[in-house]
């Protein structure tokens, strides 16, 4: 019997990615190999509830709401984590995977809707991007920068530039909460001219002081 370490798992709106807005189950599973200096989710690193795929799958269909979304920590850190996917698109699901970008998306069945990070060197972790991942990817999929500073833009956009990716893929600039002022993240690509979507974390305006749950 399969089953998954989960962290949390509620209901609430999406976010983030051009899902923003809409109400979804989230399934936060516990663990990540990554350690971001902004990781805004550290209390899913460890702990969490063993359940079985039935009960994942009876707690999912008891929120009631169409949209699902894999997140974490790393969901593909645990590897069976994507036989649950396939089972929530057999149901008539869609379903979201949020992913750091650095466990190969191989086995992530073809009709999940991908939003894939690429770690910037604010994070410590860019020296962990799977460059590999790029050729999993559909076009209708994400690619989330998270952008703590100048630094990072300047980094993010020859990244964007040099694998071509608004040609490829939807790019997400994300601006690290409280570190990166949304207005000079915005001022900076319309100044380069970049087909990049600003990518704000709504819930995080929603509910300011509240980490978990939302």
């Amino acid at each position: 019997m399969k089953t998954l370490i989960i962290s949390e798992l509620y209901k609430s709106i999406q976010g983030e990615s051009q899902y923003a807005g809409l109400p979804c189950a989230f399934i936060r599973l516990t663990g990540c190999p990554l350690r971001c200096r902004w990781c805004d989710t550290t209390y899913g690193f460890k702990g969490g509830r063993k359940l079985t795929f039935d009960q994942i799958i009876e707690e999912v269909e008891g929120l009631e709401v169409p949209l699902i979304e894999f997140t974490g920590g790393e969901p593909l850190a645990q590897s069976e984590s994507t036989d649950l996917m396939a089972e929530f698109l057999s149901l008539g699901k869609t379903v979201l995977l949020e992913t750091s970008g650095s466990i190969s998306l191989e086995a992530v069945p073809k009709g999940v809707h991908i939003i894939m990070d690429v770690k910037c060197p604010s994070s410590g972790m860019s020296h962990k991007n799977d460059l590999n991942n790029f050729l999993f990817l559909k076009k209708t999929d994400e690619v989330k920068l998270v952008i703590a500073d100048e630094k990072d833009y300047e980094w993010a956009k020859e990244f964007v530039h040099e694998h071509q990716l608004t040609e490829r893929f939807q790019v997400l600039f994300s601006p690290v909460w409280k570190e990166m002022d949304p207005k000079d993240l915005v001022s900076w690509f319309l100044r380069d001219k970049l087909s990049v979507r600003l990518n704000l974390q709504l819930h995080k305006y929603i509910w300011p002081n509240i980490e978990k749950g939302v």
